[in-house]
């Protein structure tokens, strides 16, 4: 099954990025010549997703004038609300249960992962992550034992997800993260987990953005 709709994580400020995003919100910062939200957005329609929004809130004019261009909706945030936050206040514009959620500041190198998660979802599912290994003394985020996760253990949360919103009105506030629902998904019963068959690398650092145009130049 591929839900109809994704959201985009877009509205962070990419201060771990140094001085490359002072004038320019991350997910435009370039990976192979072109920005990197262009690469997510290019998984996400090869996938068959039909709706596609990003939230925004840092340098909102530069990322919404693009992302118009290429179809995806947009959501400004006049403050950062987080993950959890985020996809809450997108919900009724995301019009879709469940929905994919997925951080453009990913580099993909295998299979689709999209399409992969798509495969192993079940409708009974609160929620499946996409997971991958740790290095070696690396921590993780979650352990994985016939398809469901918990808290702690050799596998790291990739940023990629598909997830049933009909629960968040139980956390309070406006701000939260992804965390905080998850932790109230798995009180509640099962969450799932799928390893990526392929290669994930985190590009959140200017470090790894340019180890990343290595692998991939323009």
């Amino acid at each position: 099954m591929i839900p109809e709709a994704a959201m985009i994580f877009a509205a962070g400020f990419g201060t771990r990025m140094g001085d490359l995003t002072k004038t320019t919100p991350k997910p435009m910062l370039e990976v192979g010549g072109h920005p990197m939200i262009d690469h997510t957005v290019a998984l996400l329609r090869e996938a068959g997703v039909k709706r596609l929004v990003a939230n925004t809130h840092y340098l909102p004019e530069k990322l919404e004038a693009h992302l118009k261009s290429t179809g995806v909706i947009t959501k400004r945030e006049s403050v950062i609300l987080e993950t959890g936050g985020g996809l809450r206040a997108a919900r009724e514009t995301l019009d879709s249960d469940p929905v994919i959620t997925i951080n453009p500041d990913v580099l993909w190198d295998g299979p689709n992962p999209v399409t992969s998660l798509c495969q192993a979802w079940k409708s009974e599912m609160s929620a499946l992550l996409m997971l991958a290994p740790t290095g070696e003394g690396e921590p993780g985020d979650f352990s994985l034992e016939n398809g469901q996760i918990w808290r702690n253990g050799p596998f790291r949360y990739t940023g990629l997800q598909i997830i049933r919103t009909s629960q968040m009105d139980e956390i309070e506030g406006t701000v939260f993260s992804l965390n905080s629902y998850w932790d109230l998904l798995l009180a509640a019963g099962p969450v799932h987990g799928f390893v990526y068959g392929g290669k994930w690398t985190d590009i959140g650092t200017e470090d790894a953005l340019l180890r990343a145009n290595r692998r991939l130049p323009s």
